[in-house]
């Protein structure tokens, strides 16, 4: 087990049986080890740093009918709301004046906002405030359409591939959405420019393990610039509402794992993390993470974005408590910082 470990940590190859090894294991010295060697990783790449961006979910309106996610579409007890342009921008001045300097728009497959709409947003942010990055998370779209999103100024584009493998993806999803589209517009956000994050739910119904290998495998091959992992957490209101949390401890030697595995990576500790857990957000930066994305929205925008149930919103989690942030990272050496805080290497030349 620790030579597994300590080979990973060198960048030596690893079979998918000894990582399934390392993720099924129930020796608690494994999650010590990879906590040692996740958190040295990241050190080399990006020190004690650790960025904050400001998430902004300006709608919970979607096309989508996603059987985990609590803003699908059918879901009628969602309390549905969008953002105007004016308060997208107010948020980000609130942003802005406490240091924020990245912005993340995310959304459901709101219809209502048509390309020309997301421009103007994009640029009018980018024209506003010059010194900082915008990141959409809007979901699918066409070449044309994230290009001209590119071309507006947006810099990033997170968008979950939630399982690579074809069946898998079809008992999560309607028969209209399947995985290879989904990986289409990887690709197209790729080969547009973009900084590109894609990523999974660990613990979402019927996923096995062998799945989350082929997921390794497919980001291996995508080689993307952000990984986002978060627990499946169950939505009342949804298909799967009965179904099991996932596991934080799985979600943490997974975080480790993919630190050892892409190294400069930018990872976030998600907020589902915070939810399963009071101190998960803080664990995921120990096990190698170095992103938190603290909710800037209106208060009653947070209240109403609710992908699944008991979603923390306020606190640490919110603008309102970024100094409670900034104080429980430093308890546990790291220090919160507010700037772009691009992928290490990301513009060194080196392609990736």
């Amino acid at each position: 087990m620790i030579n597994i470990i300590k080979n990973l940590y060198k960048g030596e190859k690893t079979s998918d049986d000894e990582i399934k090894y390392i993720l099924e294991s129930d020796d608690g010295s494994v999650d010590q080890l990879l906590m040692r060697y996740g958190s040295e990783t990241a050190g080399k790449y990006y020190g004690k740093k650790v960025f904050l961006r400001g998430l902004i979910e300006f709608t919970n309106y979607c096309r989508n009918n996603c059987y985990y996610c609590g803003i699908r579409r059918d879901n009628l007890h969602a309390e549905r709301y969008r953002l105007s342009k004016r308060e997208i921008l107010s948020c980000c001045k609130n942003g802005y004046d406490l240091g924020f300097r990245t912005f993340v728009l995310q959304g459901g497959e709101d219809n209502h906002y048509s390309d020309d709409m997301i421009c103007s947003i994009v640029s009018a942010i980018k024209e506003k405030f010059e010194d900082c990055a915008v990141t959409l998370s809007i979901g699918e779209k066409n070449y044309e359409s994230y290009k001209a999103y590119f071309d507006a100024g947006a810099d990033r584009y997170l968008l979950r591939h939630e399982t690579a493998n074809a069946d898998h993806y079809g008992r999560l999803h309607p028969k209209n959405m399947n995985s290879e589209n989904r990986k289409k517009c990887l690709y197209n956000l790729k080969n547009i420019g973009y900084q590109v994050g894609c990523g999974i739910m660990v613990g979402s119904p019927y996923q096995t393990m062998d799945n989350i290998i082929e997921d390794l495998h497919f980001m291996q091959e995508l080689r993307p610039d952000m990984i986002g992992i978060g627990p499946f957490i169950p939505h009342r209101d949804t298909p799967f509402g009965d179904k099991k949390k996932g596991s934080v401890r799985l979600t943490l030697r997974l975080i480790s794992v993919l630190r050892l595995m892409f190294r400069d990576v930018l990872i976030p500790a998600t907020t589902a993390l915070g939810t399963l857990e009071q101190s998960g957000r803080e664990k995921g930066i120990l096990y190698g993470a170095n992103v938190v994305m603290p909710n800037i929205s209106p208060v009653y925008a947070r209240e109403r974005y609710t992908l699944y149930d008991n979603k923390i919103y306020s606190g640490r989690e919110s603008i309102e408590g970024i100094g409670e942030l900034k104080k429980s990272i430093a308890k546990i050496g790291y220090e919160a910082v507010t700037d772009r805080g691009d992928r290490a290497g990301f513009f060194s030349g080196e392609k990736y």
